[in-house]
């Protein structure tokens, strides 16, 4: 059956450019906050730029116009590094929403098309099926056995039949399509949709923060609470020392603007930000950032078979015909009998097929029939698929008041409807059982017939007539045993849960070299288990067939019951809850329907799995790196603040040897080097043979703060050391300052490059690819030398030139207060070398 049945011709071009023009594009758009002034916003209220703003208020009101300046410039270009992490971190989501817009069918110009929901026009004629979302309200004008949930509008979660001769013949944006197909003419797109109208009351809902937000919002509270306390503290010092406001103010600004970590937030912005927007490019669609943190974490895979495992390739491969008992090759011989299998399979299925299967039934049926019934037949009534075991059955009818009812699904379901005898069941059966451990995937066929226009409410309820058993090969992707030594490798376990039967499933799975193909349970079986006993099977059970949307929740269920993380794949719309409920749900981009497209929260771009390993490789990776810049924060920062507080408070000879010039150029560099190095960092050799790291992980463990403290400590043991060196040479404050301030920057830059790795020496990552590495050390060493060298700026930051020794003095305790780190590592090395 043709478009062209529907008598349906729809929009001309010129007809969906002039609806256009009138109506706009499909989107909704709601009063949203310039992405500009947002960020602006943002920088103005940071405790950073506060600390600033006074510190700034401060020099120009006791007259050090210069220093007010810098201040200024300083909260310019804090102002400025701010708006482009945002703006890189925004485009990138934005790509990631052009990605993953849903698409459509549409009749234009008597053909159908498939084109992106924004397209959508006034006057189209759009088609809806099962599995599909509503894009746009609309007036159905042709149905089959349709009904929509519109839950999302009303609430209700039942599904609503609708069709053209009921007085509600309305569909609405946003709803789904439970069975069935319609076609629409579009009303309203857009904010003028009814949920467009609901939706302009939902733009102040904000995104809820993910645990990893939570925990670095958390900590940073913490550390301006502790620099809050600190700058009173050190005022109050200060102030009764020397009975200066401006001077004890400055002095506790400085310290204050040390304790703040405020890198860490924009470090996490972008790195999951950018983290979507590479898996973008590998065809991962991220539809939420939260997924890119729980990625690394997945310890359980649960795919389906066809189309994930298998090349969803459907080929008719052999046929048993139930009246000559025979099994038949139909490439190399079809006879009278087998023809008539073949088109009742074809009636069974849908008029306009999108199903591998269904799509080889009305091939395998138009090369083998000389005269084509399709066009002088319409679907009448419609069974979608259902019952446990499924099948579907569909009623069509000429206009000459011939009818056809076939009906086509698992073979269990079938026999059971048509009343056969135990020894022809056996045989059939045996039929079925062998097809099966060959690797293909079987169909049942049956007939029935039903007289008047009062049809049965369930398809379960007509007798069918046993026709005969299709059997379809799907060969599985070449790639598909490269796959599963990846996720084994990884940890992680895999499943299959799929539709088909046990027999089928285990064929294939052999196949592919699948670990416990031998170990299987059925739907009806697991849903029969006691809670206790089913999480205990789902550990030891690998393969699960004869599915249903119920089963497959309890599956997942199971499984995060038992603490795993789960990630879960599906196409259908039977998937949907599944998908919702894992961890992680990916559907497929191509051949996933929009249901469960909505559901998931990661797309496949073309359906291959191994995107999968790949997906899971970025999401460690990213976590990886963001801890390395979290830690390297976090023991920078400890230097820089104990270099201020101790003099300070201890009233050392020099006690503002760092001034909040000092500490703001300390923290642009590093700044650009956690977020732009560390983000750019490849994924390290063991990542992904490594066990799944635990859900519950937390940057700010016992393990990770002590590292990063003790480093800190180290830098600021090399520091003090060589300010008081420098007193007792002799040294002015001036040269005293400059060599410490080298010390604090020579020790940046090995911090950085120790700290690509807590396991492989710095020889190794040394050879890490990574082209910001060597340009950002190199700014960094050239802006430092203009700092030391040039007259005026030297003079600004109260720095004078130091002689080679000096140079060597502080690149060296630098140096030394850093790469002792490497002795740790290597002990690591040796042990875990000694375990293995």
């Amino acid at each position: 059956m043709s478009i062209q049945n529907f008598s349906i011709q729809g929009l001309s071009e010129k007809e969906v450019e002039q609806s256009r023009e009138k109506y706009g594009y499909n989107s909704l758009e709601f009063r949203k906050e310039n992405g500009f002034f947002k960020t602006l916003k943002s920088v103005a209220t940071e405790p950073m730029v506060v600390l600033l703003l006074i510190a700034s208020s401060v020099y120009f009101i006791s007259g050090e116009i210069g220093d007010g300046i810098f201040m200024v410039s300083a909260i310019v270009l804090i102002a400025i590094i701010s708006i482009y992490q945002d703006s890189r971190s925004r485009n990138a989501l934005e790509k990631l929403k052009e990605y993953a817009q849903p698409r459509c069918k549409v009749i234009r110009d008597g053909e159908l098309h498939e084109v992106k929901s924004e397209e959508l026009v006034v006057g189209d004629s759009l088609m809806i099926e099962e599995g599909t979302s509503v894009m746009a309200d609309g007036v159905i004008v042709h149905s089959n056995d349709f009904s929509v949930n519109e839950s999302i509008l009303t609430g209700e979660s039942l599904s609503v039949s609708k069709d053209a001769t009921q007085e509600d013949n309305l569909v609405y944006s946003g709803t789904s399509v439970v069975s069935g197909l319609a076609i629409v003419t579009v009303t309203a797109i857009g904010n003028a949709t009814r949920l467009g109208k609901i939706g302009t009351s939902l733009e102040g809902i904000e995104e809820e923060k993910t645990p990893l937000e939570v925990q670095i919002n958390s900590f940073v509270k913490k550390m301006v609470i502790a620099g809050a306390i600190v700058f009173v503290l050190v005022w109050a010092i200060n102030f009764f020392r020397s009975f200066s406001f401006g001077d004890s103010l400055i002095k506790a600004l400085t310290l204050a603007m040390s304790i703040l970590p405020e890198e860490i937030p924009v470090a996490f912005t972008s790195f999951m930000a950018l983290g979507a927007w590479r898996l973008m490019k590998m065809g991962v669609i991220v539809k939420q950032m939260k997924t890119v943190e729980t990625l690394g974490s997945a310890t359980v895979i649960c795919t389906d078979k066809t189309g994930t495992l298998t090349e969803n390739r459907m080929s008719l491969a052999r046929l048993y015909l139930a009246g000559s008992g025979r099994v038949i090759n139909p490439a190399t011989e079809m006879n009278e009998e087998a023809v008539e299998l073949v088109r009742l399979s074809m009636w069974a299925s849908e008029p306009i097929p999108f199903d591998p299967m269904e799509i080889a039934l009305h091939q395998a049926y138009k090369s083998n029939t000389p005269h084509d019934e399709r066009p002088e037949y319409s679907l009448v009534h419609e069974y979608p698929l259902g019952g446990k075991p499924p099948l579907m059955t569909h009623v069509f009818q000429n206009t000459a008041g011939n009818r056809i009812i076939a009906a086509k699904g698992a073979p269990e379901a079938i026999i059971r409807q048509s009343f056969l005898l135990a020894e022809v069941v056996e045989k059939i059966e045996g039929i079925v059982h062998a097809l099966a451990r060959e690797g293909y995937r079987v169909l049942g066929v049956g007939v029935a017939q039903h007289q008047g226009e009062e049809f049965p409410k369930e398809q379960q309820d007509f007798i069918l007539q046993f026709k005969g058993i299709l059997a379809f090969y799907d060969p599985p992707k070449p790639n598909i045993p490269t796959v599963l030594s990846d996720f084994y490798k990884a940890g992680i376990q895999v499943k299959i849960v799929t539709g088909d039967n046990a027999a089928t499933t285990a064929a294939i799975a052999r196949q592919i070299g699948f670990r416990g193909y031998d170990k299987t349970l059925t739907g009806e079986e697991l849903m029969q288990m006691p809670e206790e006993e089913l999480r205990n099977r789902v550990l030891t059970t690998n393969v699960f067939s004869r599915m249903f949307p119920d089963a497959k929740l309890r599956i997942i269920s199971a499984l995060k019951a038992n603490g795993e993380v789960v990630v879960m794949t599906g196409d259908g719309v039977n998937d949907g809850p599944a998908l919702k409920a894992a961890h992680i749900g990916i559907a497929m981009g191509k051949r996933g329907s929009e249901l469960a497209k909505e559901a998931a929260s990661l797309l496949l771009v073309n359906d291959d799995l191994s995107s999968m390993v790949d997906a899971v490789a970025m999401g460690r990776k990213i976590y990886t790196n963001l801890k390395k810049a979290i830690q390297y924060i976090i023991s920078i920062h400890i230097p820089i603040i104990l270099t201020v507080f101790i003099p300070t408070v201890l009233g050392w000879v020099y006690p503002s040897i760092l001034l909040p010039v000092h500490v703001i150029f300390l923290e642009l560099i590093m700044g650009p080097t956690c977020s732009i190095i560390y983000e750019n960092e490849p994924m390290e050799k063991y990542t992904m043979v490594q066990k799944p790291r635990p859900l519950s992980d937390t940057f700010f463990g016992w393990d990770e703060l002590a590292i990063s403290i003790v480093q800190g400590l180290a830098i600021t043991v090399g520091t003090l050391f060589v300010y008081l060196y420098s007193v007792q040479s002799g040294y002015p404050e001036s040269m005293v300052r400059t060599v410490v301030f080298g010390v604090l920057i020579s020790a940046n830059i090995f911090l950085t490059l120790v700290n690509r790795s807590f396991y492989y020496s710095i020889l190794t990552t040394l050879w890490y690819k990574n082209s910001l590495v060597p340009l950002i050390i190199t700014v960094t060493i050239l802006i430092t030398a203009v700092l030391l060298y040039v007259p005026p700026v030297a003079e600004f930051f109260e720095f004078v030139p130091l002689s080679i020794g000096q140079i060597g003095l502080s690149v060296g305790v630098g140096m030394v207060s850093v790469l002792w780190f490497e002795l740790g590592k290597a002990y690591y090395r040796y042990r875990l070398a000694r375990q293995a």
